[in-house]
């Protein structure tokens, strides 16, 4: 029997907005990469606390209904080992829940308005040697689409780094993109939104995330 892979997209689907990107990259994996997959959109007001049965988790982009739905999906993940990618404002909500329930922080400590909108921009990032980002990425410079006003705090940065999360993408000014957990099997956040690249294939952090759970979904299968 084939190998199914099943995702959670996290978010309030709409088909003709923010998450219609989201949609063409999974399908994209499924042309690309061969992919047998069943992907689930759940409303961020139907979320449970396990999210049992998936492969892979993908926080998608606001708007939310509730962001406590996307909260407790990076929680579930982050727990359970489940191959997570966090993307725009599901990076920001998987740091406040990591921030939140191990460095014992107040959430409105994490995120900063930024000086200046990311909206509609593009903008390199940077990756440090050897990070699950550069791995995924597969170079060490980029230049990624964003529509953010919200970034991380850097007055926080050092509190999150003592607990184990480490910040492995930054713009051409040193400004933190990206954060991982590197004791996790995949758990990768990322301020712009992969699903917004152009061309053929999707973006290669997706097919990275994709061959986590994929491989995950085939750890399941030999249990």
């Amino acid at each position: 029997m084939s190998l199914i892979t099943r995702f959670a997209l996290v978010g309030d689907h709409l088909d003709a907005g923010s998450h219609a990107p989201v949609t063409r990259a999974i399908t994209g994996l499924t042309a690309t990469e061969g992919m047998k997959i069943d992907a689930t959109w759940i409303p961020t007001t139907e979320v449970d606390n396990t999210l049992d049965g998936f492969d892979g988790v993908w926080l998608t982009g606001s708007p939310y209904e509730t962001e406590a739905g996307v909260i407790a999906a990076a929680g579930a993940a982050r727990r359970a080992g489940i191959p997570l990618l966090g993307t725009c404002g599901g990076l920001q909500l998987a740091v406040i829940e990591f921030a939140t329930q191990v460095a014992d922080m107040a959430e409105e400590d994490v995120l900063v308005p930024l000086s200046c909108s990311l909206g509609g921009n593009e903008c390199v990032v940077l990756a440090t040697s050897g990070s699950l980002f550069e791995r995924a990425l597969g170079a060490t410079r980029t230049r990624e689409y964003y529509h953010c006003s919200y970034g991380l705090n850097p007055a926080t940065a050092q509190v999150l780094t003592d607990h184990g999360m480490r910040f492995t993408g930054v713009d051409d000014e040193g400004i933190v993109r990206v954060a991982e957990l590197p004791e996790h099997p995949f758990f990768l956040g990322t301020l712009f939104q992969p699903e917004l690249a152009t061309g053929a294939e999707p973006h290669p952090i997706i097919g990275a995330w994709a061959t986590a759970a994929s491989n995950r979904a085939r750890m399941r299968a030999d249990l």
